[in-house]
């Protein structure tokens, strides 16, 4: 396709190849880019033969990286830290190297924008402008994480100290960065595409639902929501994300459990989890608190732990899935909240930001995620309404409504204002403090 002359050639890069929040931003930033007539590439360093979770209709580039498979592993970088002074650092150290090392063979004259969605590829930037390869670059924070090894940390502050130009997706990081760091960040939100996430049943989702023995819940496929929600009915609940703290997934299990003494044959499934991140303390509590509870687990029983799944799966997931439990006690925004909705499926959610910032007071059911009781009786509003067709219709609709206030194009036309501003900037230095653009 001819781009036309004011066309913009983006390189966005992000951390991995795998369906994390900033990864799916990125993907979805750079079609939306596309479709406005930029030319974009999105980068992502992986092993060889890896391939992004899904396919784009911009052009992606996988940057071979130097980190080993591991025998057995389920997901790729699942548990690598062993400890404060243990194989993250390593990985996060020669992922950078990657970076540096494919962008000074293959050239940086290609592209008028560098935009790294994370401290991996912003990192690579830093280093790439500091050897005078690069005229700066821009920096997306998602949101940012505490680590106990210093390096760590020290990258992921100079990731985005050494920014020319800082962004980040709600306004609680927008002031967290201001209060805590001086950086006068701009907000370029989030979006939902709502042809892969809609509510229409698509071919998959019955082998799917065969797959992981999930059981009918109360959609009835031909004429909407079942009336009863009483004796046999099993509600279908999802959360997304894996098992790890700041999703709450502890929380999660603990609310499920008072769920099942009101409906005996509800269902939970846990899916996603890939992550360059360790939680093996936590996933051992989460384990711990599972047997404890004496809940099935597998295919077909209470529990069901999916792990990542393929592409499309997610949102078959949302379709049949009756309510989604998403109580996070920290997100950068909580996009898969937008996926559900799209699909029509109510979301439990938690009264903080950043969801108290884009989202009305009747978009979802709000809890505490510090309370499992609270989780519960959020859920339990829900299905209350779901009971009920009618009720359940205007749920179902709102969600989409909600979700349709945030198409990517609009998160697009927001990036191209700071690029196209940032371009034409007489001088371009560093986010610094004390320096920070307004």
């Amino acid at each position: 396709m001819q781009q036309p002359e004011d066309s913009l050639r983006v390189a966005l890069l992000t951390h991995s190849v795998n369906p994390r929040g900033a990864v799916v931003h990125a993907l979805e930033l750079g079609e939306a880019l596309t479709q406005a007539g930029h030319d974009v590439t999105v980068f992502a360093p992986g092993r060889q033969g890896q391939g992004f979770f899904r396919r784009s209709i911009c052009r992606t580039q996988v940057v071979p990286t130097q980190e080993p498979a591991r025998p057995g592993e389920a997901a790729p970088l699942a548990g690598l830290l062993a400890g404060p002074q243990g194989p993250l650092r390593a990985l996060v150290r020669q992922r950078i190297a990657d970076y540096v090392d494919w962008f000074e063979r293959e050239g940086c004259g290609g592209w008028d924008v560098f935009h790294a969605q994370d401290s991996i590829s912003a990192n690579a930037l830093a280093t790439l402008t500091e050897r005078g390869r690069l005229a700066g670059f821009v920096r997306t924070v998602h949101h940012l994480d505490r680590f106990d090894d210093p390096l760590l940390m020290e990258w992921q502050t100079r990731g985005f100290l050494r920014a020319h130009r800082v962004l980040c997706v709600s306004e609680g990081w927008r002031a967290r960065l201001r209060a805590d760091h001086g950086i006068a960040a701009e907000v370029v939100g989030n979006g939902v595409d709502p042809l892969r996430f809609s509510p229409l049943p698509q071919a998959g989702d019955a082998a799917l639902r065969s797959r992981l023995g999930l059981f009918a819940g109360w959609k009835d496929g031909a004429d909407g929501w079942q009336s009863s929600c009483e004796g046999g009915a099993a509600p279908l609940f999802l959360a997304v994300g894996g098992v790890e703290p700041r999703k709450n997934t502890m929380g999660i299990l603990q609310a499920f459990t008072l769920l099942k003494r009101r409906w005996p044959n509800a269902q939970l499934v846990i899916a996603g989890g890939a992550s360059l991140l360790d939680h093996g303390g936590y996933q051992a509590a989460f384990d711990e608190l599972l047997r404890a509870s004496g809940l099935a687990v597998g295919p077909g029983r209470s529990v069901v732990l999916a792990g990542p799944v393929a592409d499309g799966e997610a949102a078959a997931l949302m379709r049949l899935a009756d309510v989604m439990l998403f109580p996070s006690v920290q997100e950068g925004f909580g996009l898969v909240l937008l996926e559900s909705l799209s699909c029509g499926t109510p979301v439990v959610t938690s009264r903080i930001a950043p969801f108290t910032e884009y989202l009305q007071p009747d978009d979802v059911a709000w809890a505490d995620p510090q309370d499992a009781i609270s989780i519960a009786d959020a859920a339990c509003t829900l299905l209350a309404q779901l009971s009920e067709p009618a009720a359940a219709l205007r749920l179902r609709r709102r969600a989409q409504a909600t979700a349709a206030r945030f198409p990517w194009s609009d998160c697009a036309r927001r990036h191209e204002l700071v690029y196209r501003d940032w371009l034409a900037a007489p001088r371009r230095t560093p986010a610094q403090p004390e320096q920070a653009h307004a």
